[in-house]
């Protein structure tokens, strides 16, 4: 299995991130249903701005169904992620598009992860995006068998004693900030 560590990235590469447990605190058991309740994992907001000069694109694939469970609605996903854009770009990250999926699990509609919905739409979106110059980054196995699905390198965060194979994962981390020590530039 190849290592990100050998890859070469540049500003033709694209970053596809997961939100919860990678960018923000997950909630066990829970949703973050509101701006209260989102909070940035430590060294996130610098990792994004690292992320903003090495990629072309930063896109956030996230699932929320807490939507479809009628925890939260359309709208307070909507100003969780324009304030959460709001921080990262005062912090000088960016992200170029969120897309999420509000729906249950079963009967596993296309746009939930580890399903390739939100990624083909991305590419629609952002036709320059190539999938085998792509990164996924995630918390989740079903992060990982999204990105193994497409084509992309994977990354997986995880907070305690891991092992590669565990996740068939192309690299195993323990946040954002770590990433950036295996991404080799041009």
């Amino acid at each position: 299995m190849e290592r990100l560590k050998d890859i070469e990235v540049d500003e033709s590469w694209t970053l596809f991130l997961d939100r919860d447990g990678t960018i923000n605190i997950k909630l066990e058991d829970n949703y973050v249903k509101n701006w209260a309740e989102f909070e940035f994992i430590e060294g996130a907001l610098k990792s994004l701005g690292t992320f903003a000069k090495l990629f072309s694109r930063i896109i956030i694939v996230t699932n929320q169904q807490g939507i479809g469970k009628e925890l939260m609605t359309h709208e307070d996903l909507a100003d969780i992620h324009k304030k959460m854009v709001k921080v990262i770009e005062y912090y000088g990250g960016r992200i170029d598009q969120i897309y999420y999926c509000p729906f249950l699990a079963l009967p596993e509609p296309t746009c939930r992860k580890p399903m390739p919905g939100m990624a083909i739409q991305s590419q629609q979106d952002f036709p320059e995006i190539d999938f085998s110059k792509s990164i996924m980054v995630g918390d989740s196995k079903s992060d990982i068998d999204f990105g193994n699905r497409l084509g992309m390198k994977t990354v997986m965060i995880v907070r305690e004693s891991y092992t590669q194979s565990e996740y068939n994962a192309d690299l195993c981390v323990s946040g954002l900030e770590e990433l950036i020590s295996y991404l080799k530039t041009t």
